[in-house]
């Protein structure tokens, strides 16, 4: 008799069946950590019910993603996470979680998916992802101009991917929601004085200006090839 689970299925959009576990088998991801005022980050965060989590008094961290999905059941796209370490109010120090306030991709089936399976803030917009030399570069652009542009000098990558097992929080029919996911880290240490930000004009320009950027991250990683496992998420408590 078999061990395996059956996968749960969550419905269908547009035709194609929603199964969780959601299994990512291939993505490249670029991974930044800036300290930020703790005030202007929790003025991005919608509702009531998260709070970022001070590193020290006055200082949170702004967690920015950037993602190259190949092989992902919701398809091959390109993903730029904005979001902050933070927890639900109330919760102990041992909760350590993540809430994405922007998470532009650029193909609509993951925006919609993503939306009404996990509340995620997805939007469609034209991203790009290029090599320059030895450097990769993320951009949003919009209109035909550059609003944000991220590129790092690429690093070497050290032994296997380190897997991170959190959870993301947002609202999903206006109900405080958690996704627990475990997702590899790439080994891949970027040099912090390589990065380089370009902010342009725009909504999601200006409030990374609110955060003090653009400047340096604190940290930077670097990881190709890598995977990630995604459950089925629940309203926060249950």
């Amino acid at each position: 008799m078999s061990d395996t689970l059956e996968p749960l299925v969550w419905g269908e959009i547009d035709g194609r069946t929603i199964t969780f576990p959601m299994e990512v088998t291939d993505f490249d991801a670029a991974t930044f950590v800036f300290s930020v005022p703790a005030e202007a980050a929790q003025a991005l965060l919608p509702g009531t019910d998260f709070s970022v989590i001070p590193v020290v008094d006055g200082v949170a961290q702004l967690v920015v993603a950037l993602c190259d999905y190949h092989e992902n059941p919701w398809g091959d796209y390109l993903e730029i996470n904005l979001g902050f370490l933070a927890r639900p109010v109330g919760a102990g120090d041992e909760v350590l979680g993540s809430f994405v306030y922007r998470m532009p991709v650029d193909q609509a089936f993951t925006c919609k998916a993503g939306n009404d399976v996990m509340g995620f803030p997805k939007t469609v917009e034209a991203l790009r992802v290029e090599r320059r030399g030895d450097r990769v570069v993320f951009a949003l652009d919009v209109d035909g101009a550059t609003e944000v542009e991220i590129s790092f000098a690429e690093p070497t990558q050290e032994g296997e991917a380190t897997r991170v097992e959190t959870g993301s929080y947002s609202y999903l029919g206006g109900v405080a929601y958690e996704t627990p996911l475990a997702m590899d880290m790439g080994t891949g240490v970027i040099d912090v004085s390589t990065v380089e930000i370009v902010l342009g004009e725009g909504v999601v320009a200006d409030e990374l200006r609110t955060l003090g950027l653009p400047k340096a991250p604190d940290f930077g990683s670097w990881g190709t090839g890598l995977t990630a496992t995604f459950q089925l998420g629940h309203p926060l408590g249950a």
